[in-house]
Order: structure tokens, then C-alpha cells, then sequence
């Protein structure tokens, strides 16, 4: 903990002093409520500790979030976190960074004149697009004051709640938003809290004087772009095609956007409606399952390090064999990039159920327990690209039964481009049903069984591919009965001859591309596919 002690002795002094802090202040990202305010604490947890904080329920840790900051973990809790002296007039201010909120009347907040962890006065940001100034007195949070303002998950704000005599204000990003008048505390310590919600807390300044004298007015809270967290961009192949009600694939866009470190955040996240850019930061490992991930979402990972273990995501609605074609709630418009998936106990990721315009963007994929990349039972308009999967016998599926004609005739259209195929001996992929699945200007090396797997009268298009040590790079009579496929253009270095036969649509009848030469394949490929390099 850093802490910044009283300021006293004469005005010359104090006013040196405080011009001094106030530079102190601008490089912490904390601006200091009056020139001639004396600084009772202070903590920006850049010691790596929360050394004076006394804690009451959920999971309080100093983590690295741009800089050192407190975060409360998970939104199962009434959690609050105390810390000072029993100051009676006191302005205490923090910079506060909602992450996830569970329900409603959920807030994330700063307290005062906090006398125990149940007794308190607080400023709060809400999942419902309020500023609350309340107190807490013995049980649940009373609400004195509250305005409109735009709160988004992942976006830092500075809030500042001021108690001085019987008033109390409330001031969001340096404006004052909310004020009320109450004496039921007139001293205690300062405090953050989230209310069965998540939230990054830095830069706590608490002074002995309050901040300007403006009237009260609803801000306009702009969030910061995304910063590291690469959420842009659009997909060649079958996610950018205009169909089953919709025109290409944009995940998240429109919506805010999140970071998420632990695995209740990335649940939690994934599953919310509506728009929303989910940027993972670090290694989460999630209990084993596959995890539902709704519409309208984009999952990336910052960097190369962001990635899932233990558990899978799964995109689309649960199994149902009578739906026979695409409902209205089908799940759609999905990104997944940039992710690392290691140790799933299922499938890392699977695509069911109708699910449509779903692009699966440089990901590195290895060492799971069924399929890397399944997809299934009618999904449709899928694109697959600039992938890494790695030491993997299952590697990826495209329709899952010989008996599934009902949900996937005239469906599984899938285009697979830019993967480098690592060491992965079957299903790459295997293909069902599907017309057309084009597969182009991928990269197979030491496959030792088999590239495409293409029967039960798929269509597969195989072109510009380069095969390197592929003993069958393309077959349509792996097993079953057989398929259709078209091997053209495609560069075979110490690998067998592909086995196809009969007619294909063309997928340029679909969308457009443009096919890297073959021979440049190979460098093009393992340079650019995997994460930590989109853009490549």
C-alpha cells in the first residue's frame, strides 16, 4: 500500500505541498478535488498489495489491468473491502472499472464514512444504467439519490463521493451527478464494494475537502476504444455470405466491450444478450464442460496469451432431432479469435444446431479430448480460418452421423482457409452431407492417415492446398458411402495422390476470392496462422 499522509503547517507550505501532490496525482491518473486539500490516504497498489484493507466476502486480489489495481472477482457476492481512519468530512475518490454484473439492482461503488463493513454511505454505478448515492445501515443498500448515465462493462470511470456535515455528493468523471442530505454516519473509514458484481478498483485518493460546486447533470460517458483487444475486422468465405436473414458476420460490433480474466467473468460474459466484445486476458481455465456462448458476440483473446482450458464453448441451441430446419432463434453472428484451447474434456469448440454466420479466426487448438472444430446438425455459413491445430488425432468434424440427412441436406456450406494442419492424422475435416465445403490454401503437414474426408454425398471443393508428407491428402470413399470432391491446384510435396471423383458447386458462387499461389502456401501459412498474429 502507498499511502499519502495530512498535509499541515503554513499556507505557503500546504499550497507548495499540494501543487506537489496535484503532480503526484496527474501521473496516477487521480485529479485532486481542490488545490488546497490535504490527502488523508491514498493507495494505487502498485506495491503489489492490499496491505490495511479489511475484507468482507467475495475475492479481493491486486491484479494487473493496465496497471496494479484491486479487483473483486466473480458476481456471487455481497463484497466490500474497508480501509483508513474515522474521518468525519471526507471526499473519497477511485477509479472503478465494471466488469460483470449478476442480475439486477446489482452496483459496483465506492464508500464513506463506511463505520463496518455493513454501515455505510456509497457512490455506485449499476447494471441498470444509474449512478446510485445510497447508504447501507445494517441490511440492504437504501437509495438517496440516482441519474441516468451510460455504464458500460469495461470502461474505467472516476467516481468521488464527498460527505460533508449532512451532505453528501456524488460526482462521475469530475461531474457532479447526484447529492442527497442524511445523518445517520457522521465519521468513518473509505471503502470500495461490488454488489454481487465484478469490477477493477485504482488510484483511491481520499482528502479533507470537497470538489467543485456545479448543479447537478446527467453525464456523457464515452468508452475508450478497445485498446489491445483486437475486435475488428470481417471474414472471406461462408461467415460473409447474405443469407438465412442475415448479411456477413460482425460478432460484438455496436456493442461494449469487457475483459475477462477468470472463468465466472468469461461465462458470464459469453452468455449475455445482446451485443458484446469479449477480450480474454491470460489463460482461463474453466471447469471441464462445453459452455453456451449467445448471438451476437465476439470472443478474443489479448495478445497471445488469451486462451481456454479444461472446458469447451458451445454455439448454438441444446440437441433436438425434430427441428428440421432453421429456427428464429438460432444462434448466429460469432466471432472466436485469437484464442489459445488446450485440455478440453469435450470438444474445444462445437457449432450445432442451425447455428449460422460463425467465424473461428486464429486460434491455436491442440491436445483435447474429442473434436478441435465441430460442426454440426444443419449449422451453416461457417468460416474457419488462419487456425493452428496441433497434436490432435479428432481434429475437426463437419457433420456428425450417417443419419442426420434430415437436419444437414442442403446445409454444413463451410469454407476452411489459411489453417496450418500440424501433426493432425484424420478429420481435417471430415466431412458429411455438406455442399459446398471449400476447403483452400491450407497448409497439411505429417498427416499420417488422411486430409479431407469427404462422403454421404458431400460436395467438397479442395484447391490451392499445399499437402506435405500427406499419405491421402483428399478421398471421397474414407468410410461410408461416398462423397463428391474436386482436388485442383493443389501442391503435393512426398504425399499420395488424392482419391476424387464427381462434381461440386463452385463456391464462387457464393462470394468471392482471390487463391494465394500454392507453392507460396506453406510460408504463408505457418507465418501467419495462430495466435498473436492477426493482421498476418
Amino acid at each position: 500500500m502507498r499511502r499519502r499522509k495530512g498535509i499541515s503547517g503554513s499556507p505557503l507550505t500546504a499550497l507548495a505541498t499540494s501543487l506537489a501532490l496535484a503532480v503526484i496525482g496527474a501521473l496516477v491518473l487521480v485529479a485532486m478535488p481542490s488545490a488546497f486539500a490535504a490527502s488523508l490516504f491514498g493507495d494505487d497498489f502498485e506495491d503489489g498489495n492490499s496491505n490495511g484493507w479489511s475484507k468482507s466476502g467475495g475475492s479481493w486480489s491486486v491484479v494487473a489491468d493496465g496497471s496494479q489495481a484491486y479487483r473483486q472477482s466473480g458476481t456471487g457476492a455481497d463484497a466490500r473491502t474497508v480501509a483508513g481512519a474515522g474521518w468525519s468530512g471526507q471526499a473519497v475518490q477511485a477509479r472503478v472499472k465494471p466488469i460483470a454484473f449478476n442480475g439486477g439492482g446489482r452496483y459496483v461503488a465506492v464508500l464513506a464514512r463506511a463505520q463496518s463493513s455493513s454501515n455505510y454511505y456509497f457512490l455506485g454505478l449499476s447494471n441498470a444504467g444509474t449512478v446510485i448515492l445510497g447508504k447501507r445501515s445494517g441490511g440492504g443498500p437504501t437509495t438517496l439519490a440516482s441519474a441516468a448515465a451510460t455504464v458500460t462493462p469495461g470502461t474505467w470511470y472516476t467516481l468521488r463521493l464527498e460527505a460533508f456535515g449532512t451532505t453528501l455528493r456524488g460526482f462521475v468523471n469530475n461531474v457532479q451527478v447526484v447529492s442527497a442530505t442524511d445523518s445517520t454516519f457522521s465519521s468513518g473509514k473509505v471503502g470500495l464494494a461490488g454488489y454481487y458484481a465484478s469490477a477493477s478498483f485504482d488510484d483511491v485518493l481520499v482528502t479533507d475537502a470537497g470538489g467543485p460546486s456545479e448543479p447537478p447533470v446527467t453525464p456523457t460517458i464515452t468508452p475508450p476504444p478497445p485498446g489491445t483487444c483486437p475486435t475488428s475486422g470481417s471474414p472471406v468465405g461462408f461467415a460473409s455470405v447474405n443469407a438465412w436473414g442475415r448479411n456477413g458476420t460482425t460478432g460484438g460490433a455496436g456493442g461494449p466491450t469487457v475483459e475477462v480474466d477468470t472463468a465466472s467473468e468469461l461465462i458470464s460474459a459469453i452468455g449475455q444478450s445482446g451485443p458484446l466484445n469479449i477480450c480474454v486476458r491470460g489463460m482461463i481455465t474453466v471447469p471441464a464442460g462445453m459452455y453456451n456462448v449467445a448471438s451476437d458476440k465476439t470472443i478474443v483473446g489479448i495478445g497471445s496469451g488469451g486462451g481456454i482450458s479444461g472446458g469447451g464453448l458451445n454455439i448454438g441451441l441444446p440437441l433436438d432431432n425434430s427441428v428440421t430446419s432453421p429456427p428464429a432463434n438460432a444462434v448466429n453472428n460469432v466471432i472466436i479469435r485469437n484464442l489459445s484451447f488446450r485440455n478440453a474434456n469435450d470438444d474445444s469448440i462445437n457449432v450445432q444446431m442451425f447455428s449460422h454466420h460463425i467465424w473461428i479466426d486464429h486460434n491455436d487448438l491442440a491436445d483435447g479430448y474429442d473434436g478441435l472444430i465441430d460442426i454440426k446438425r444443419g449449422s451453416s455459413y461457417v468460416t474457419v480460418s488462419w487456425n493452428h491445430t496441433h497434436d490432435h488425432t479428432k481434429n475437426m468434424l463437419l457433420g456428425h452421423d450417417d443419419g442426420n440427412s434430415a437436419q444437414d441436406i442442403g446445409r454444413l456450406k463451410v469454407s476452411y482457409h489459411h489453417n496450418w494442419f500440424n501433426q493432425t492424422p484424420q478429420r481435417n475435416p471430415r466431412v458429411r452431407f455438406g455442399e459446398p465445403v471449400h476447403v483452400f490454401n491450407n497448409y497439411y503437414v505429417y498427416n499420417t492417415d488422411v486430409g479431407v474426408a469427404c462422403q454421404l454425398n458431400a460436395g467438397c471443393l479442395i484447391e490451392g492446398n499445399y499437402f506435405e508428407r500427406v499419405e491421402v491428402p483428399a478421398t471421397n470413399t474414407y468410410a461410408g458411402s461416398a462423397g463428391r470432391c474436386v482436388a485442383r491446384n493443389n501442391v503435393l510435396d512426398d504425399s499420395g495422390p488424392p482419391e476424387c471423383s464427381g462434381s461440386v458447386q463452385e463456391a464462387s458462387s457464393y462470394y468471392g476470392y482471390t487463391l494465394d499461389d500454392p507453392n507460396s502456401v506453406k510460408a504463408i501459412v505457418s507465418a501467419g496462422a495462430g495466435v498473436g498474429k492477426i493482421g498476418s
